[in-house]
């Protein structure tokens, strides 16, 4: 038998130490947000945020409202944008803030629905824009941009006091949105700037009780005035083609207490950093991220692939690792502005060392680039549920790592395993799963964990099990609910829910390939009923349930000696990423769908499903009195498990009907074949740049597909095809791009003229010094549209009955 994984705690030691840093919040504020040395605090209560950038300027305004409550209802809590100077003042002296750029309108949506807002101001603030954000004309006015040169000071003065404006009266003191204000971004050796930026800002009004900075790449702050905030990605668009899967992005799979990450951005600074010690302030700030990667951009030169487990696994163990603030770029993709005067992205032509896409920014974020749900959107929700019941619990305990750790990044045999707690309970992080090189199976594993208060050893499981290849969990240890003490699930805590018969839920997700099992505190417990096949034993102090078959009836049934009642719901693995939880007619209530995703609008007293199903159908507990009202629809009611599902029936001939999925196939007419692939030119770092236009015209092959007339908001053109570069027109006007990667490509149908849209594809050379992921030795990518279709997601309002 193999020996059980181990570790010994070290108890709490000294508390987060407070008071020794000069952040402070607007006085007389009901929660005020203090930074401790191991968490923030808000109201005096351990503050576990979580954040999520969504670039409003890179997106319809018409559109903000709903896709920040699907930000919401996928558990992020503070709502993080940059404010991209060229978007609002690509002309000196036309400073816009209206349409799609009206940040005040942005912000008060975010308070509307109970969101926090940072807004990242700059004044460069990279974001894969031109310039990274800084207009042509500023720099035409300096030879020395970001630093402390009169020159550029003069319009970043004028440039704090317009954002100033917009944002006045939604600080904390106006009981506004804004928790914190991030003053430039990856500036690693200009200490004295961004001070003086920081000054800047507040002399214009600005105010917020959180000032933060990026902290990578050795960055040196100017001391006690910046929360030092990190990051870490799956993958990177930044770095060579031919350079594999960097070791900087592999880090970020191994639990491990370093924080700064070396590799971002590290193509627009020297390659030795001139910067400081990256951990010096590791002892007087908390671990606290804006950039961990949900998702990936791609340039020209290296197109990665970020699949939703690769970004699951990363979020879960930065939180094994000591975070306490979970910040992911991006959460929600978006469109550059085509800009008056040049085009806005990231590229060669202005001195920067990535040609991106001209207009898309998709990101491949959870929320994608014309609000579609994907996969690592229910991985991150399913952490982000846990965070918001336990991470109060969660934040000030500390990380510990096991007696055995992996020997290098080249490690794979090695389980890689880490455990927080305090003296009294915690949770065990355990991640088998990184990109490109699969992890192995772990069989014959248990672990020991030893408590110091008490000097318990807990032992766990009761048998050993096998970690599958790819999985990543979190497990309670000896937690409390509602009178009952946990001491180990080997599944993970999803949420709680008040049934609404006096019973407190705990909802546990299992992990496919190792079977759930329950110990309980018999000190704790009077009964304890399981559901049929299921089996209760004890053992000393312990009662043991196993034979769990997780699903919707796998709830464990438990009278405390307290007096209170509690049951344990043990959902599948897929079932528990199904899984909402949120305020709807008159309750908090845990919503399982399958078929699309769900918003809560507290204002409409309605949830809102948008689902491309035909007859889209839902789960719900506690289940309202009388069941929801959809006009126009028939609602079917059924018992399912300790839910109540809800389908909903709509007339064929009703406009609100889904497709029924990707069934509406669309014509594609080849108009012009494609022309020999273009040669190959380089640009900065030697690498390859984007084809100039003209190709375009050229040789690129040119298709032909007839859009469907009226299409409803949300439809979605997904295109298959295979190539080099792509380009959407509507007449002349570029509406759409991508560079070829192997993925789909989705266009929002709902932003297209009517008629047809013609897409010029050109093929990738044989050879050609390009990461495509998939692509074997350098060979041929033909320019190549294989086929379209319709999809049609709606969206469907459901108010109380």
């Amino acid at each position: 038998m193999t020996r059980p994984h181990r570790v010994r705690l070290r108890g709490s030691g000294a508390p987060s130490r407070r008071g020794h840093l000069p952040f402070a919040d607007a006085p007389g504020v009901p929660d005020p947000i203090e930074v401790g040395s191991r968490v923030l605090t808000r109201g005096g209560r351990p503050w576990f945020p979580v954040s999520g950038e969504f670039h409003y300027s890179r997106y319809p305004a018409g559109e903000w409202e709903e896709e920040l409550l699907k930000m919401k209802a996928g558990g992020v809590t503070v709502v993080a944008a940059y404010v991209i100077w060229i978007h609002h003042e690509e002309r000196e002296g036309r400073v816009r803030f209206d349409g799609d750029r009206d940040l005040r309108r942005f912000a008060e949506l975010c308070a509307r629905h109970g969101l926090d807002f940072v807004p990242r101001i700059g004044p460069w603030v990279h974001a894969e824009v031109r310039n990274g954000g800084l207009p042509d004309w500023v720099l035409v006015r300096t030879d020395s941009p970001r630093t402390d040169d009169p020159a550029y000071l003069a319009p970043v003065r004028t440039w704090y006091a317009a954002v100033a404006e917009q944002l006045r009266g939604l600080g904390r003191a106006d009981g506004g949105p804004i928790v914190a204000i991030q003053i430039e971004n990856e500036l690693y050796d200009q200490p004295d700037h961004l001070l003086t930026l920081k000054r800047m800002a507040q002399e214009a009004g600005l105010a917020a009780p959180l000032w933060t900075s990026t902290a990578w790449g050795g960055v040196r702050l100017p001391p006690d005035e910046l929360v030092p905030l990190y990051g870490g990605y799956p993958e990177a668009f930044w770095t060579e083609a031919d350079g594999g899967w960097p070791d900087t992005c592999r880090k970020h799979f191994f639990f491990t207490h370093q924080r700064d990450d070396e590799g971002i951005g590290a193509d627009l600074r020297p390659t030795t950093v001139r910067g400081g010690d990256p951990e010096a302030s590791a002892d007087r700030f908390p671990w606290a991220t804006c950039e961990l990667g949900g998702g990936m951009a791609v340039a020209y030169h290296r197109r990665p692939r970020v699949e939703a487990a690769d970004v699951g696994a990363l979020g879960l163990t930065k939180i094994g690792c000591g975070s306490v603030w979970q910040g992911y770029y991006m959460f929600h993709g978006g469109t550059n502005p085509p800009g008056d005067l040049t085009p806005l992205q990231e590229s060669h032509a202005t001195g920067y060392p990535n040609d991106l896409p001209r207009l898309s920014y998709d990101f491949q974020a959870p929320l994608g680039e014309y609000g579609q749900y994907r996969p690592s959107y229910d991985e991150l929700r399913l952490q982000h549920l846990m965070l918001a019941d336990f991470g109060a619990l969660i934040a000030p305990m500390e990380s510990v790592l096991p007696e055995s750790l992996p020997v290098g990044q080249d490690d794979r045999g090695t389980l890689r395993w880490a455990v927080r707690a305090d003296d009294r309970s915690g949770f065990l992080f355990v991640n088998n799963h990184q990109p490109h090189e699969p992890l192995p199976d772990h069989p014959d594993t248990s672990f020991e964990v030893e408590f110091p208060g008490d000097g318990e050893v807990l032992s766990l499981p009761s048998a050993p099990v096998t970690i599958p290849q790819g999985a990543y969990f979190c497990w309670p240890l000896r937690l409390e609910v509602a009178g009952l003490r946990l001491d180990w699930a080997t599944a993970q805590p999803v949420c709680t829910v008040d049934d609404g018969r006096g019973r407190t839920i705990l909802v546990l997700a299992a992990t496919d390939g190792i079977a759930p099992e329950l110990a309980l505190d018999l000190r704790t417990v009077t009964t304890v009923s399981a559901p049929p096949g299921a089996e209760v034993t004890t053992a000393g102090d312990r009662a043991l349930v196993t034979g769990l078959r997780p699903g919707t009836d796998a709830l464990v049934e438990v009278d405390t000696a307290d007096g209170r009642r509690v049951g344990l719901l043990v959902l599948d693995a897929a079932t528990a990423r199904t899984a909402y939880r949120g305020p709807a007619w008159g309750a908090e209530r845990l919503v399982l769908s399958a078929d699309g995703g769900v918003v809560f609008d507290a204002h409409a007293d309605e949830i809102r499903l948008h689902s491309a199903v035909g007859e889209p159908s839902f789960a719900v507990l506690p289940a309202p009195e009388r069941a929801p009202v959809m006009t126009g629809a028939t609602v079917k009611e059924a018992v399912d498990g300790v839910f109540v599902r809800y389908t909903l029936v709509v007339a064929e001939e009703d406009g609100r009907r889904g497709s029924g999925g990707a069934d509406g196939a669309l014509p594609v007419t080849l108009v012009r074949p494609p022309g020999a692939a273009p040669p190959v030119t380089t640009g900065v770092l030697g690498r390859a740049s984007v084809p100039a236009d003209e190709h375009f015209d050229t040789v690129a092959a040119e298709y032909e597909v007839v859009l469907p007339d009226d299409p409803p908001p949300g439809a979605l053109l997904r295109l298959h095809w295979t190539g080099d570069v792509a380009r959407a027109y509507a007449g002349e006007r570029l509406v759409a791009d991508q560079f070829f990667s192997g993925r789909v490509w989705e266009i929002g149908l709902d932003r297209l003229p009517a008629g047809a849209l013609r897409l010029r594809v050109l093929p990738l050379g044989e050879g050609a010094p390009v990461y495509v992921p998939g692509r074997v030795g350098g060979s041929l990518v033909p320019a190549e549209v294989l086929g379209a279709e319709c999809v049609t997601p709606r969206t469907w309002p459901l108010g109380p009955g």
